[in-house]
């Protein structure tokens, strides 16, 4: 699947105040676009995150959020291998690493298999003195060119609960337009939750332009707010 069309190089991550920022090869320091988007984040949703840690407590907070994170880097490992190999390897006994694979080969099964070519996975891209990241996956879905995004999830998501998904997407293609010339308007979210039900969401045209201009905005805020 791994077709390389461009050239990617590396950028380092650093830490500026606790906040992830990377050094671009002109030697700036640009925060991450989850930097821009955690210190952008709207009240309404601070306010419901903090009264989801109240209600269900710090204890279990902290050990939903671990385990997530743990699922999501072993899902991301499946489908990294995936991309560049044509082929998920086996599981092995690990119960978490078979549930992660599963959710997998569901990704691959109803998403991944609408990926015609792979351009590169775990992409580091950057919009030269604004911001800097990591994609999932760069390449071609559908016939078009495309950012897309492997998520895990506790429970199936409503759109209107994964904004900042698509705020992300519209983030790394506008930085891999202005590195390489091109022009990628269509983003893909692929996710399966721990119970195994896979959603998708195809972000392009008007809904495309309307998340891009969000994200300018926030981008605004954030060099605003200092």
């Amino acid at each position: 699947m791994l077709q390389e069309r461009y050239d990617y190089k590396p950028i380092n991550r650093k830490n500026i105040d606790g906040k992830r920022h990377y050094a671009t090869p002109e030697g700036e320091a640009v925060p991450s676009v989850t930097t821009i988007l955690d210190k952008t984040k709207p009240e309404e949703k601070r306010k419901a995150l903090a009264a989801w840690k109240k209600r269900v407590g710090t204890e279990q907070a902290q050990r939903i959020t671990t385990e997530a994170a743990s699922r999501g880097t072993r899902l991301h490992k499946w489908l990294e291998d995936y991309c560049i190999t044509g082929e998920l390897a086996e599981p092995g006994s690990n119960p978490y690493s078979q549930q992660s694979h599963k959710m997998a080969e569901l990704i691959v099964e109803h998403g991944l298999s609408n990926a015609q070519e792979v351009w590169g996975t775990e992409v580091p891209l950057y919009y030269s003195g604004l911001y800097a990241g990591t994609t999932d996956c760069v390449g071609v879905h559908n016939g078009q060119p495309a950012i897309m995004d492997f998520k895990q999830t506790n429970k199936p998501k409503r759109t209107d609960w994964i904004e900042d998904y698509f705020l992300q997407l519209c983030a790394y293609a506008n930085a891999h337009n202005n590195m390489f010339d091109t022009n990628i308007k269509r983003g893909v979210v692929l996710m399966c939750s721990k119970d195994y039900q896979y959603q998708e969401w195809i972000l392009e045209g008007d809904a495309f332009e309307h998340y891009n201009n969000i994200w300018w905005q926030r981008v605004a805020q954030y060099y605003e707010q200092g």
